[in-house]
């Protein structure tokens, strides 16, 4: 069961296109961020949608799949894992929970 330890695995859609940038070492990295959809019932008995949005980060040949295959709108399905991490910004300190994407897979367009 190891592999379930800190295991992220969510479908949505991009909300934009992802954001590369290289790295000192020449490593790309990618940014983007996907919309899960939650549905449940309110006290009223009427369906209600809740959207949530997740900061994705990919580093090197994932990076480069991200840069080649997905752009706005895209539905994924990610695996990854959860991290945390902190920075100073003139003089305060951010917080940042993003989900590293380990491997992804795109889903095709519906035809009607």
């Amino acid at each position: 069961m190891n592999n379930l330890r800190n295991s992220v695995r969510l479908i949505g859609h991009l909300g934009n296109a992802p954001e590369i940038k290289t790295v000192d070492n020449g490593n790309k990295m990618a940014k983007l961020s996907i919309a899960t959809n939650d549905f449940y019932t309110d006290k009223n008995g009427e369906k209600q949608t809740e959207t949530i949005w997740h900061n994705l980060v990919a580093w090197g040949k994932t990076a480069e799949l991200v840069e080649q295959l997905l752009h706005k709108g895209t539905e994924v399905a990610i695996e990854g894992k959860l991290n945390s991490r902190s920075y100073e910004k003139e003089g305060e300190k951010k917080y940042v929970t993003e989900v590293v994407v380990n491997d992804f897979a795109v889903f095709a367009k519906k035809t009607s």
